[in-house]
């Protein structure tokens, strides 16, 4: 069974989103988008698209729900194999898994107690 497939995103906090997104794009040239964040599609070694992306966005951190700095997703081929084993593995997963338009996701706890994502995308992605 294939475990993580690729990065789905890495989303992290900041005081001030819109100074770190001005300076991410002035400095980086990641094309930041009004909603905060960029998509980098995937290709292969000739430019070719390979039909995945990875999501890279910034976010307030006053009034967070999660206390964590930063998120990254994995991208995962199927969620609820993959909890399963880990479940049978003893890893810690967090709550219940979620299913909805964006596609299934699913938390783990590693060995330093970071808070892991997995993401299923959703058919066709």
């Amino acid at each position: 069974m294939k475990r993580v497939t690729g990065i789905g995103g890495i989303f992290f906090k900041a005081r001030d989103p819109e100074a770190m997104c001005a300076w991410y794009k002035a400095h980086l040239g990641i094309d930041v988008l009004p909603w905060g964040g960029a998509v980098f599609n995937w290709s292969d070694d000739d430019g070719r698209p390979t039909g995945g992306s990875t999501v890279w966005s910034i976010s307030a951190s006053e009034g967070a729900d999660d206390p964590a700095p930063f998120t990254i997703n994995y991208r995962v081929a199927d969620l609820d194999a993959l909890l399963a084993v880990l479940r049978e593995e003893g890893c810690q997963l967090v709550g219940e898994p979620q299913d909805g338009e964006y596609g299934k996701f699913g938390w783990v706890l590693d060995p330093e107690g970071n808070k892991v994502e997995l993401w299923q995308p959703p058919p066709g992605q």
